[in-house]
């Protein structure tokens, strides 16, 4: 089922998630809804804040569903190793029409259980890297806004804010 996915300035996207914990059928239900949503958006990545849901859950395929084996369903991630450096142009699926440019690690290792609770380890590079990143910063309650700084982040603020008033966001 593709769910109802939530704008910036919703409450739940600024809170920070908690962790999951039995892997339920309503938690598995939970991750193939995100799935279907995230390739029907279309997007690279999802995470459980941006469909309402206060959980430590993302999916992530920075194929787009082009390529087998890209989809990664990562639950309670940890980053535990970055390197690097990388400035790339970022999007959002909460933030709709809206890109900036945010500076990332360049490689990442995240830590996480897959969808049958079994330990996961990610290694991603580039957009991958840049992905899985974007990801757990929902989880945090954080957006790609939140790391632009000056004039781009209040350019972007003032458009949601106008966007808000006038009921079209």
């Amino acid at each position: 089922m593709i769910r109802p996915i939530l704008r910036h300035g919703a409450d739940a996207l600024h809170c920070s998630a908690a962790p999951v914990g039995d892997l339920t059928d309503t938690v598995q239900t939970l991750i193939d809804d995100m799935i279907d949503t995230m390739y029907a958006a279309p997007g690279v990545g999802l995470a459980a804040p941006q469909v309402g849901v206060g959980l430590r859950l993302f999916v992530a395929d920075p194929s787009s569903g082009r390529s087998t084996g890209d989809l990664h369903v990562v639950i309670n991630p940890e980053l535990v190793e970055t390197d690097g450096s990388q400035r790339e142009e970022e999007g959002c699926l909460s933030l709709p029409g809206f890109t900036g440019q945010v500076t990332r690690p360049a490689r990442v290792v995240i830590t996480g259980l897959d969808r049958e609770g079994s330990a996961l380890r990610v290694e991603g590079e580039g957009l991958l890297a840049r992905v899985l990143q974007h990801e757990m910063d929902h989880l945090d309650g954080n957006l790609f806004v939140d790391r632009l700084h000056g004039i781009r982040r209040d350019l972007i603020v003032r458009r949601v804010r106008k966007l808000q008033r006038r009921g079209k966001w």
